[in-house]
């Protein structure tokens, strides 16, 4: 095959034709200039910055692209890059990702992007035979992160999921107790994302920064106009674009609950949640507030925590707990038998991950051409991800109640009830929302863990959300013909 120009990637792509480039197919270990990696980092601000520094802190690692529709970032980076690199090899630098993809040279590339772009840019690497390491969330959607897990088995590259908790060997050796049974039946993994942020106001619509290539930054999210709160980082609070708070920095925390549960649940088989936007009053349109809840075929539980808004005495927590059947806890790092307030030591080993971090085990993976050596696989990342989906899901097809210690309705669920509770009377005596405030109540979703579709009441709307609409040029390829 000749070189192929970036026209006749995306005609290949789009048509869903499982595109090869010959000789870059990942079918073995990485080979010749000692092991050397060549990895391109798509998208600079932000977390891209993290991931030229966590690459070239490996040994015989090369930033071989970097890669952004912004002209301004790309031109800054590349000149800081090329001052620590300092002349040791050449980083180009490109504003269309398909560029680097095209390069038979490549060996990997790296996803700092908008949640938008994630699975797109995972699948086409994929294709064009390249490792990936993408930011969380992988997937935007549910469908197109089921297509992500296909293009993985179909092309054999390892992927390695933006968790960095999953490098953490003391993480793992909990769940690993917690899997064995060491304090009892697992009953409930909870997840808190709460970290204080602040409103975006409104921008207005109007025509993009002439540095801005419009169109690659939108790729495939459908929307035609441009307003400054989309670049360079609030896209996240817009359901286009982003996914909120829950699957932003919550999916390090969602990610966290569901690997302790019992191995063998995939999916859960309900999701429901509630919350606001409250006191902001400004453009975006995630919740800052929200308490969501999702149940696994085998009667687990896992429970979620978004609190954005900033007020006096506000508490940070940005962590996971465990709850027992028989009614012990695990809370910050210690064990509390039923009914005590003495803490006890864990008293765990080390779990099994790859060494080396997030960044060395990726590498470690590349170089073996081993997708089981991920922390954090394709597998694990959509199943995390689809978790907080349905959660949002749940959500998005919400109706508003009045702000009360009631409007949760989670049924015959004390446990839920008795968490969401606790969320509200931070709203209602720490923040002081106001009375004539309105919560948006979700509706119980029921899920098919097998098929990845909705069933019972409400299942036309929420199977309407599985999927994005995509721009006819970026279109997310079906998954039977990746």
């Amino acid at each position: 095959m000749g070189r192929l120009n970036r026209r006749k990637f995306l005609q290949g792509t789009a048509a869903g034709t499982g595109l090869i480039i010959a000789g870059t197919r990942a079918s073995g270990a990485v080979l010749g200039a000692n092991d050397r990696v060549r990895i391109a980092v798509a998208g600079l601000n932000g977390r891209g910055r993290a991931h030229l520094s966590g690459w070239m802190g490996q040994d015989n690692v090369e930033v071989a692209y970097v890669i952004d529709p912004d002209k301004k970032i790309l031109a800054r980076t590349q000149e800081g890059l090329q001052e620590r690199i300092g002349g040791k090899y050449t980083t180009k630098g490109v504003r269309d990702v398909r560029e680097a993809l095209e390069d038979k040279s490549l060996d990997a590339i790296s996803v700092a992007t908008p949640n938008h772009w994630h699975s797109l840019i995972t699948i086409w690497g994929a294709q064009a035979g390249k490792h990936v390491y993408v930011e969380k969330p992988m997937s935007h959607d549910v469908v197109e992160g089921r297509v992500a897990v296909e293009a993985q088995k179909k092309y054999g590259v390892v992927i390695q999921h933006g968790t960095q908790r999953r490098s953490d060997a003391n993480i793992a050796g909990l769940h690993e107790a917690i899997q064995a049974g060491k304090w009892g039946r697992l009953k409930i993994a909870y997840g808190y994302c709460c970290k204080p942020r602040g409103g975006i106001g409104f921008k207005p619509v109007g025509p993009p920064p002439k540095n801005l290539d419009w169109n690659l930054w939108r790729g495939p999210a459908d929307i035609a106009e441009y307003h400054g709160n989309y670049h360079p980082y609030n896209w996240h609070w817009f359901w286009e674009t982003g996914n909120g708070d829950l699957n932003n920095q919550g999916t390090h925390q969602l990610d966290v609950a569901r690997w302790a549960i019992d191995k063998d649940q995939t999916h859960p088989v309900k999701a429901m949640a509630i919350g606001g936007r409250f006191k902001w009053d400004d453009q975006g349109e995630t919740p800052n507030t929200m308490f969501a809840m999702a149940e696994y075929p085998n009667g687990q539980q896992v429970f979620f925590n978004v609190r954005n808004v900033n007020y006096d005495k506000y508490e940070r927590q940005v962590e996971n707990e465990y709850y027992f059947e028989d009614g012990g806890k695990i809370v910050r790092g210690k064990y509390y038998a039923k009914g005590s307030d003495k803490p006890e030591d864990l008293g765990i080993e080390k779990g099994d991950v790859t060494p080396g971090g997030n960044w060395g085990s990726f590498i470690s993976a590349v170089r073996a051409g081993d997708p089981n050596m991920a922390n954090g696989n394709a597998h694990d990342a959509h199943y995390a991800c689809v978790l907080g989906h349905l959660m949002n899901n749940s959500y998005r097809l919400g109706e508003e109640v009045p702000f009360s210690a009631k409007a949760g309705k989670f049924g015959d669920n004390t446990d839920a009830a008795e968490h969401f509770a606790k969320l509200h009377e931070i709203m209602d005596k720490g923040v002081g929302v106001e009375d004539d405030a309105k919560y948006t109540v979700g509706p119980m979703l029921t899920f098919d863990p097998e098929t990845e579709k909705h069933t019972g009441d409400h299942a036309e709307a929420a199977n309407a959300l599985l999927k994005d609409k995509n721009r006819e040029a970026f279109q997310i390829p079906d998954a039977s013909k990746v």
